[in-house]
């Protein structure tokens, strides 16, 4: 797998030293050429949102949130061990559904994922294959299961801002509706106007690929190791990469900007 790498902000070139002249798959080229509409996750496409702020650890803290307000059997063993903010959002909502115990829980969640910004790894590639890609003209967009506050804080502070707005589709307190629901990529498809067929998902979990699937939208997968790798392609992805880096260059294939 490719090692990661600092890009320099506002660049549309990748850095000498990676390897954006591979040769790609036809099957990442053909994905790439038809798609007019961007559809990204966020946290792993575009960054690592828990590198330096552990996830794990905001999922013991909501835990004893939870148990210091009496709710110690609120959440199963299985759901305890996975150690999933997102996880144990869902579950206390399926349980208390539309409840003040959600909203305050998810509102915690929030907090926790803007402190998380602040320390968060850029994925390698993804700020020049969003700048380079917005500026050949394809339309982006952002569909995650994290707080779109928490995704407008990252994209600002990393000038990227102008490459999506306004599309940007987040958790809402309708929880039932993050993925594998198909909800906020419908959301996205319809406010640019276009067809599932002429749209691309990015997404690097089976909940990205069952949102897509359902909505009609091709999917390709960002598996930035062996085990994610293993999960997207037992949910049933068939084009999956481990970098960006050729996704980088079948952009600038299609647009006769490739500089290889």
């Amino acid at each position: 797998m490719t090692s990661d790498t600092t890009q320099t902000e506002g660049a549309i070139s990748a850095p000498a030293s990676d390897p954006v002249t591979a040769p790609m798959p036809e099957d990442l080229r053909k994905l790439i050429s038809s798609a007019r509409v961007v559809l990204w996750d966020f946290d792993g496409p575009i960054c690592r949102l828990f590198a330096g702020h552990a996830a794990d650890k905001v999922a013991v803290e909501l835990v004893h949130w939870l148990e210091g307000r009496g709710l110690h059997g609120l959440l199963t063993d299985r759901e305890l061990e996975s150690l999933d903010p997102q996880v144990l959002l869902r579950a206390v909502d399926r349980r208390h559904p539309g409840s003040d115990l959600v909203a305050e829980l998810e509102e915690r969640l929030t907090q926790e994922e803007l402190r998380a910004v602040v320390k968060a790894m850029p994925t390698p590639y993804a700020d020049i294959l969003i700048q380079t890609w917005h500026a050949v003209g394809a339309r982006l967009a952002i569909t995650t299961n994290n707080s779109p506050r928490t995704v407008r804080t990252y994209v600002e502070a990393r000038n990227l801002m102008r490459c999506f707005t306004p599309h940007i589709y987040g958790r809402t307190q309708d929880l039932h509706l993050l993925k594998p629901h198909p909800h906020c990529l419908n959301r996205a498809l319809s406010a640019v106007g276009a067809a599932p067929s002429a749209a691309l998902m990015i997404g690097d979990s089976p909940a990205d690929y069952y949102a897509a699937h359902e909505a009609g939208v091709p999917f390709l997968g960002y598996a930035r190791n062996e085990e994610k790798e293993k999960t997207l392609k037992e949910a049933g992805a068939e084009t999956i990469v481990d970098s960006l880096a050729p996704v980088l260059r079948a952009v600038r294939s299609r647009t006769g900007a490739d500089q290889a």
